[in-house]
């Protein structure tokens, strides 16, 4: 099989359903941004594949095709496309887009429709990105470059490594990424036979779930090596707690698993330099950051108190994240005082009640109901605390950022969580080391105790400068991470 050039070995084509800034849902498109532009800082080909949704055919210029596939029941003709992915000034990353209009031209959520409803074709839709993912990682590929190494994404890129099992030709080696472990794109039965899998692969050890099939179980039993966004989270999904039925397939593959942190664009994300924010500060110039608080509390309505601490929040508004658990402490939050900024959406009941909440809170309560990158930028410029009482985070960012801008997080000591914020003690402040808080227990009570331990901290003004200090000292940029994985793929190679 052919090769790409040994000054960028190994070859990666690293398969996504989203990509910042074409089109974010989440996390993902934050690193199949980053990541990929990382790797090849480092002499690894990375490419990307990803459905040609509206907003990625609108938003990358210059495409051309370089093939044709066609129709193979019952997944319909489309064409293979080729473009660069702009990532700033110096960075571009080669992408190939899947063009099938009859599955990807619909707007909105690339996973939802309006409604809030999956598309009924979503097995369809992303088993054909598997598909054409397999097909470009092994030699049955119709254009010259061929990876080494095919890295997928979640469960939409989850069949890849079926698809390769099965090829009996050449082809690269596989690894799986789990970003969330909740979303598994479990489907019926007879999907299997229709995407075109033989009926072996519908087995315990295979794609069978519960008497269905799931994507995600397929690639987590048939990629070469499985790995996970953090190393807490590694661990906590061999267990029953949070394996969420996967439990026993990753316990028995622990030996194939990796836990690596995710990193952040430390260029999108720098206080020094962000366009978004009211005003650019850094750790050597701190008290600028007064002038972002003060222009969040007045675009969000809050009273401009510089003395008052101020919570800031943006997530996906859902019981996985804890806001249920705000909703419980808010009163009490308020009453310390202390003033709460939430952006998000999600869950119709949160959001109702949320909104509820600041109606009856003005001046100390504001939520903004949807997603805003620019203000999502201001509230971790202009909050003094971070807020993520998730039940399980897979990594997180959010937590990262906030120390970038100097906005010491309060987190649920789990997942990535635990693993990026050191826990606000005297031995902690004597090393040097603390940078956030943590809560243990996922309760109420548990989280109110630890924003007390926040706001006693914020009105004790060197101790606060110090964690405002020793978080933005703090280096979450991808080079470590983009050298783990390159190691991993080093390690597959065949």
């Amino acid at each position: 099989m052919a090769r790409a050039p040994s000054a960028t070995f190994p070859g990666v084509l690293f398969i996504t359903p989203e990509v910042y800034p074409l089109l974010k849902t989440g996390g993902l498109g934050d690193v199949s941004a980053a990541l990929p532009a990382a790797l090849r800082e480092i002499k690894v080909d990375a490419r990307l594949l990803i459905p040609g949704y509206p907003q990625v055919l609108k938003g990358l210029k210059h495409k051309r095709k370089i093939a044709e596939f066609a129709a193979q029941p019952p997944f319909p003709p489309s064409l293979l496309l080729s473009a660069k992915l702009p990532l700033g000034a110096s960075a571009s990353v080669p992408i190939f887009i899947i063009d099938c209009p009859i599955l990807y031209q619909r707007e909105g959520s690339p996973y939802v429709n309006a409604a809030g409803h999956n598309w009924p074709d979503n097995a369809l839709r992303f088993g054909l990105l598997s598909k054409i993912g397999a097909i470009l990682a092994s030699d049955a590929s119709p254009i010259a470059w061929r990876p080494h190494i095919a890295h997928c994404n979640d469960w939409q890129s989850g069949l890849v490594p079926a698809y390769l099992h099965f090829h009996q030709g050449k082809k690269a080696a596989s690894l799986m990424t789990i970003h969330n472990l909740a979303f598994q794109g479990i489907f019926p039965a007879d999907t299997i036979a229709q995407l075109g899998l033989p009926a072996a692969s519908f087995h315990i050890n295979g794609a069978e779930y519960y008497g269905g099939m799931s994507f995600l179980k397929a690639g987590l039993y048939y990629s070469d090596h499985i790995a996970t966004v953090s190393p807490t989270y590694a661990r906590e999904i061999q267990m029953e707690t949070l394996g969420f039925g996967m439990q026993g397939l990753l316990s028995a593959r622990r030996k194939h698993i990796s836990g690596i942190v995710n990193g952040i664009d430390t260029n999108d994300w720098d206080p020094a330099t962000d366009s978004d924010i009211s005003r650019n500060y850094s750790a050597n110039k701190l008290a600028a950051k007064a002038a972002n608080k003060r222009a969040l509390q007045q675009l969000l309505g809050l009273t401009v108190d510089p003395g008052i601490p101020l919570f800031g929040a943006v997530s996906r508004l859902t019981y996985q994240k804890g806001y249920d658990l705000l909703l419980e402490v808010a009163a009490q939050l308020t009453g310390l005082p202390a003033q709460l900024a939430i952006l998000g959406s999600g869950e119709a009941m949160l959001e109702q009640e949320l909104t509820t909440l600041a109606k009856n809170n003005p001046g100390k309560i504001a939520v903004h109901i949807g997603f805003d990158e620019k203000l999502s930028h201001l509230i971790e410029a202009g909050a003094d605390s971070f807020l993520m009482p998730s039940r399980f985070e897979p990594c997180g960012l959010n937590q990262m950022y906030s120390q970038r801008y100097g906005t010491p997080p309060l987190v649920h000591a789990t997942g990535g969580l635990v693993d990026t914020v050191v826990d606000c003690t005297p031995a902690t402040l004597a090393d040097g080391s603390a940078s956030g808080f943590l809560f243990f227990d996922m309760t109420a009570d548990s989280f109110l105790d630890a924003i007390r331990r926040v706001t006693v901290a914020y009105n004790n003004k060197l101790v606060w400068y110090r964690l405002m200090k020793n978080g933005m000292a703090k280096d979450f940029s991808w080079r470590s991470s983009a050298a783990a994985y390159r190691k991993i793929y080093l390690s597959l190679r065949s």
